[in-house]
C-alpha cells in the first residue's frame, strides 16, 4: 500500500475498522457494521461513503434477498482490507484503537521503520501541518509507539523518530517498503 492511499484511507476515523470487519466476514450491511464498530451513524456513513469514493467498497449491484450485503469489497479493497485487519489486530484495547483511528497516527508509523527526521516525515505525508505532526508525534511517543532520539553526532543536533513496540507492529503490518 502506498503512503498516499494510506493518508486518504485514514482521514476518516472508522475506515480501517470497517475494512477490517468486512475482511473478517462481517456482512456488508449497515446495521451489523454499525453495531460492530460502535460508531455514530453520521461518522459511520461518512466513513462508508469515503471508502466507496476511494474505490475500496462498492454497492452490491442488483436485487436479491433482503439479507444480501449492501456493500462488498472491490478488487482493490480486498488487499487493503487485509492490511486494515492486521493494523486493527495490533490494538490491545480501546485506548490503542482510539489512537489508530486518529488521522495521522498510522501514516506516521508507516514511514518510521528507521530513524526519520521531522522534515522527512512532513514531506512524505504532504498535506500535514507542523502542528498536527507535532501533536501526533507527541501522542505516539506518550503511548510508547514511537521513540524520539536526539542525534548529537553533527554540529546541529536534531531529533529522529522511530516506531517501536506496537508502533513497529503496525509498521510491519503496512510494510510500505517494496
Amino acid at each position: 500500500m502506498d503512503i498516499t492511499l494510506l493518508v486518504k484511507l485514514t482521514s476518516k476515523a472508522w475506515s480501517l475498522k470497517i475494512l477490517a470487519l468486512m475482511h473478517a466476514g462481517t456482512p456488508g450491511r449497515q446495521a451489523p457494521l454499525i453495531a460492530a464498530t460502535s460508531a455514530s451513524r453520521s461518522a459511520f456513513a461518512s466513513s462508508l461513503d469515503h471508502l466507496v469514493q476511494l474505490g475500496l467498497l462498492e454497492k452490491n449491484p442488483g436485487h436479491g434477498h433482503p439479507l444480501r450485503p449492501e456493500f462488498r469489497l472491490t478488487a482493490l479493497g480486498v488487499p487493503v482490507a487485509a492490511v486494515a485487519s492486521k493494523v486493527i489486530g495490533t490494538a490491545p484495547d480501546e485506548t490503542a484503537l482510539a489512537i489508530i483511528r486518529r488521522n495521522w497516527a498510522v501514516p506516521i508509523l508507516a514511514i518510521t521503520a528507521k530513524p526519520t527526521r521531522f522534515s522527512i516525515i512532513k514531506s512524505e505525508l504532504g498535506s500535514i501541518t507542523d502542528r498536527a505532526l507535532s501533536k501526533s508525534l507527541c501522542t505516539l511517543e506518550d503511548q510508547q509507539w514511537l521513540e524520539r532520539e536526539i542525534d548529537v553526532s553533527q554540529r546541529a543536533p536534531f531529533p529522529t523518530y522511530l516506531a517501536v513496540n506496537a508502533g513497529l507492529q503496525i509498521n510491519k503490518a503496512i510494510s510500505l517498503s517494496p
